[in-house]
């Protein structure tokens, strides 16, 4: 078997394209040393230490830069971004989430109302026609940092008053505190998202940054009460899931 052409901590000549070795080098180093925030090296001061090319250089840190592990700020410098948070698809208030972190949630209320839905949020909510339903949004932070837009529609039945709570707390705590509800069971589809204007402008991101986009419909005791959709920002978060080789029943299984 032919030797390797990367090496642990150097760029060699190879088969493998010398912004690739660089890349997998800055890598390592980035996963296994720095903090996040640390800054890097400017891009002669790598050129020289690897003797290559700042061409080089720029497109190994420009591809780091795309897969989230380095940011750019104008004027400072390139640093090593924050860490990605796992975001498990289980049944989980914002709040109670950040707190098992062990990261402290905050709440802005941008907007609360009583409006008529459009009609895909009427069927969800089982609301006839015409019928008025709550509608809140919110901006989630934790430890100051903006992370998740949130905009949510419930059923005004089994939650009356719900918008003159105070609503920059856990709304689900509030709910099964005021109303004796919980939510046993929810539907929740995934998708991912390029951040307008008005969402990068709350989240702290550029226009056109990636975002993981959820919209729920939660029940309690089989009735629809809550038709959210939040928008978090992708390069804090990333979504696993456990996944085992049996398809829902309707689908047969695997032949």
């Amino acid at each position: 078997m032919a030797a390797p052409d990367v090496a642990a901590d150097r760029v060699v000549d190879g088969p493998t394209p010398k912004h690739a070795q660089l890349r997998e080098i800055l890598r390592r180093t980035i996963e296994q040393e720095l903090p996040p925030g640390s800054p890097i090296p400017s891009e002669r001061e790598l050129a020289e230490r690897y003797t290559v090319s700042r061409l080089t250089v720029r497109s190994a840190i420009g591809k780091l830069v795309e897969e989230g592990l380095l940011t750019r700020a104008r004027g400072k410098g390139t640093f090593t971004a924050a860490r990605r948070m796992e975001l498990q698809l289980y049944l989980m208030s914002f709040t109670g989430d950040m707190r098992r972190r062990g990261l402290v949630p905050t709440t802005e209320v941008l907007e609360r109302a009583v409006e008529v839905p459009p009609p895909p949020t009427a069927s969800a909510l089982g609301l006839a026609g015409g019928r008025p339903a709550y509608r809140l949004q919110r901006l989630r932070r934790a430890d100051g940092v903006p992370l998740a837009l949130e905009r949510g529609w419930y059923h005004p039945g089994p939650v009356p008053g719900l918008l003159e709570l105070d609503l920059t707390q856990s709304l689900y705590e509030q709910i099964a505190r005021q109303y004796d509800l919980r939510f046993d069971h929810a539907r929740q589809t995934v998708w991912a998202e390029a951040a307008d204007r008005e969402t990068a402008r709350l989240l702290g991101i550029r226009a056109g940054a990636p975002l993981l986009v959820f919209r729920r419909i939660s029940t309690t005791r089989g009735e629809p009460v809550e038709d959210i959709t939040s928008w978090y920002r992708g390069d804090r978060y990333q979504v696993s899931m456990q996944l085992d080789p049996t398809l829902p029943a309707e689908h047969g299984g695997i032949p």
